[in-house]
This record gives C-alpha cells, structure tokens and sequence, in this order.
C-alpha cells in the first residue's frame, strides 16, 4: 500500500531506497520497591551503569573517523557532560535513597521531571536539547538492563534510516556505511540530528511522528528533503518522475564543482 507522510525537511535532496529499521524507542521501565537492605547495592548498580556509558562514549569519540563531520566529536562531548552533570549523575540516587526504588525508575523520574522543565524554554535549540538528554538516559537504562547501546544489524548500503531517533553516537556506527537518507519521528530543525545530516549533505526529514510504526523493513520509499516528503512504496508512475527529478539535481550538482 502507498501512502505519503510529512516532516521537517532539514536536508535537502532526494533519495530513493529501501527502508532500515532502527529499533530506538525509550526502554519500557517498571517501578520496584526495594528494602532498605538493598538501597547501597542500588545506588552502586547505577553509578557501574554510568561508568558504562562514559566509556561507550569515550571509544566512539576515539573511533570517530577522519572523515566525520567535526560536529559529531562536539556533539558526543554534549552528551558527555549531561552524562557527569549532578542533574543526571546524582539526583537518581537521592531518589534511589529517599524512594527505595530502583535505579532505573529514578532514572526515568528524573528525565521526565528535566524533559518537562526544557519543554518551557523559548528557544528553540535550546528546548531541543530535551532530545539529547533522552538519548542519554536511553544508553543508562539500556547499561543498567545489561544491554549495551548497539543498533544492531548493519544496514545495507544505500538504504534508507528510519528511526524514532538518532544521536550522533548512532551517526557514528554507521559512517563507515553509504546510506543514501534518514528520517526519524522526533527532532526539529535545530537539532543535532538535523545539524548532522546538513553536515553529512544527505537527504533528511525530521518530525514524522510515525514513521517508525507505520513504516516496515525493507519498504521502497522516496525522500525528498526539501520538500519534508516521504512516499512510502510509490507506484511506478511516481517512482519514474522522481528518478528523473534525482537525475535532474545530480547534474545540477555536478556543474556545480
């Protein structure tokens, strides 16, 4: 079935290709109560979950390759320090102690509790912020369930990103592979997410909403950038006008050098 979707277009261009699923959507976090026995055990659990991420990020921020945008390395360094700020590295184990909960609960408390203070904030890349402190606690939470930060299968080259979201540690892991576009269901034009695709120059939507869940593995899509436009399994018609519309801004490109 073809349908049409609409976003934030933050990178202009268009690219055709078969859709990659990225499962990144916030870990499912239950509360437990723990007895007063278990909260010093708790709270180390935690901190050794923290160590984790620091050092995740440290061997990406080690691996980043020459070719990266210089971005990447300023935006993993952002993440590093709401990683070692007080609000995230100590407010969850004062709730550890004075709720007798566990870490991860804490954990997501006090991400809602942060997200809803940024969501006042006027500006605009300021409020956006809130998206990289999500992508932050997700690699705790994934750290305290045991389940490092991976993205799993390698994409094929060329294929299309499609994701609730993407940080530049997931930009990364996957710069030594060709895809030809990106969408993702969160994000606006200030984000890192967008600022990482202009950098990468590759076609790119933001703020589908849906994207993720209506979408599935292996979909033909079109992306058309400058537009905000994805075109989920085109028909052929489609399909023809807007290879020769890619053609089109591929020569212009080109006499452009």
């Amino acid at each position: 079935m073809s349908f049409t979707m609409h976003g934030v277009g933050v990178s202009s261009g268009i690219a055709i290709g078969y859709a990659h699923l990225i499962s990144h959507e916030m870990t499912d976090v239950v509360h437990i109560t723990l007895p007063a026995t278990a909260i010093l055990q708790e709270i180390d659990r935690f901190e050794q979950a923290v160590q984790v991420v620091r050092d995740e990020l440290a061997q990406l921020r080690a691996s980043i390759p020459a070719s990266a945008p210089a971005e990447v390395g300023a935006f993993l360094g952002v993440h590093h320090m709401i990683l070692n700020d007080a609000m995230l590295a100590e407010a969850p184990k004062e709730l550890i102690q004075s709720q007798h909960c566990n870490a991860e609960w804490a954990l997501k408390q006090q991400m809602d509790s942060l997200l809803a203070q940024f969501d006042e904030i006027e500006d605009d890349y300021l409020r956006e912020r809130k998206f990289d402190i999500t992508q932050v606690v997700e690699r705790v939470l994934k750290a305290l369930l045991g389940r490092p930060g991976q993205l799993g299968e390698t994409p094929r080259e060329h294929s299309i990103l499609v994701a609730h979201d993407l940080s530049p540690a997931d930009m990364i892991l996957f710069k030594q592979n060709r895809f030809a576009a990106f969408i993702t269901d969160v994000g606006g034009a200030t984000s890192h997410t967008a600022i990482l695709a202009r950098s990468l120059n590759i076609p790119s939507i933001v703020a589908l909403h849906q994207a993720r869940q209506l979408i599935r593995e292996h979909d033909q899509l079109i992306i058309d950038g400058g537009q905000g436009v994805v075109i989920v399994n085109p028909d052929g018609q489609i399909l023809q006008e807007y290879r020769l519309r890619q053609n089109q801004l591929e020569l212009e490109r080109q006499k452009l050098k």
